[in-house]
């Protein structure tokens, strides 16, 4: 067990430098016809060379057998329990795009989507719209009003958009409307305790004037909701352990997490090449970096066994770039696994690496699934992510006497 408790009294602040890749979804299975994961598939000579002279592993986002959604996989990297913060999605979406969040205010992730003429969803994702077409849906969006509430919408990238709900007596203790499956019908917001039962109401009202909004629109004719939440307390980065942390991420929801726990968000592209030119300027700012890849998620839930190998091939094409910064400590992990054989999050474990001149190197063959298995690291929490990191950029100080 880690006890981030203990690691908080040992911080230090110091001069040297931590980068930390999560590969979104990095993870996978054996694809059928294939017999290897996408990373195993993938040509990574640099990755494989990096591992050799690296510490493996493998990382269990939440606990053993716990599929976990991205906010509280990439909490833990960032070495808050999850168990303790539980954070709705809606909070990191709305924080991504740049709302600012009141005590009371009720936020939620939203997908358009398509459903047939008996209302059953059969794309959840509306194939995911352009994101002008996104933009000029939002537009019309706005003009809907429920008396009670004032309601901010902002669009996303493709299908997503954000909505906030902001009112006097509001709850975010409300579940989801998205299935997570087509063929069956959009979910009423339903309270799950009596103080947000009024919440849900309007909550509904609304979803109601959208849907006879967007009846004569196509692909994108309804909407989903999840990750209904309010804005926790939580501890920033700086304030936990001593860091001067940035972020650089393109997709909203991941630029909500990093502000949330205090790290500077960086404009940057949304490419991994842009991402690392952005690493590379802003190189001498900070002493922690957070750099997402997000394409190689996407891939794994749109079952692309092809194009989840292409990310992971471009993102090794670029370690070399990273490694001429010289950070005194770069960790290349994902925040959870996305088989895309399974379509979707998975509870497998998730392959770690970690590089310093601090580690015990292991030479072995690559890194992918069945190598990290073997690694010296073995299969730990990832809420070690973080305390690994400090101590190989010797900045946790020694316990006890």
């Amino acid at each position: 067990m880690v006890n981030i408790e203990l690691v908080k009294d040992l911080c230090q602040k110091t001069e040297s430098k931590i980068v930390m890749v999560v590969v979104d979804g990095i993870g996978g299975l054996p694809y059928p016809g294939i017999g290897r994961s996408a990373l195993e598939e993938a040509n990574t000579p640099n990755l494989d060379s990096l591992a050799a002279i690296s510490s493996c592993g493998l990382t269990e986002p939440v606990a053993l057998g716990i599929t976990p959604g991205s906010g509280p996989s990439h909490l833990a990297l960032f070495g808050y329990d999850p168990l303790k913060y539980e954070i709705g999605r809606g909070v990191l979406e709305a924080l991504g795009v740049g709302i600012t969040l009141g005590p009371s205010d009720v936020a939620a992730r939203g997908n358009f989507c398509t459903v047939d003429e008996s209302g059953i969803i059969t794309d959840r994702r509306a194939g995911r719209i352009p994101t002008e077409e996104n933009q000029r849906l939002i537009e019309s969006l706005r003009s809907i009003s429920v008396e009670g509430i004032e309601i901010i919408l902002e669009p996303g990238s493709f299908h997503r958009f954000v909505v906030v709900f902001r009112g006097q007596g509001l709850s975010g203790d409300i579940e989801d409307t998205d299935p997570q499956h087509v063929g069956e019908r959009p979910k009423d917001a339903l309270s799950r305790s009596p103080e947000a039962a009024y919440t849900a109401g309007l909550v509904n009202r609304w979803i109601a004037e959208v849907k006879k909004a967007l009846k004569n629109e196509r692909p994108a004719n309804m909407i989903l909701l999840r990750g209904f939440a309010g804005l926790p307390e939580i501890p920033t980065m700086s304030q936990a352990f001593k860091l001067t942390p940035a972020a650089i991420a393109g997709y909203p929801m991941y630029r909500g997490l990093a502000r949330l726990v205090g790290m500077e968000i960086l404009e940057t592209g949304v490419s991994i090449k842009d991402e690392v030119e952005t690493l590379t300027t802003h190189f001498d700012d900070y002493d922690f970096f957070y750099v997402h890849v997000k394409d190689t998620d996407s891939s794994g839930e749109d079952g692309n066994f092809t194009g989840k190998v292409q990310v992971i091939e471009e993102f090794d094409s670029l370690v070399p770039s990273i490694l001429d910064l010289e950070p005194d400590v770069l960790i290349v992990t994902g925040d959870h696994s996305t088989p895309a054989k399974m379509k979707g999050h998975s509870w497998h474990p998730v392959p770690f690496l970690i590089h310093s001149q601090w580690v015990r190197t292991e030479e072995v063959e690559g890194f992918g699934e069945s190598m990290c298995a073997k690694g010296n690291l073995g299969v730990f929490p990832a809420l070690g992510a973080l305390p690994l990191a400090l101590a190989n950029a010797l900045k946790l100080g020694k316990f006890g006497a």
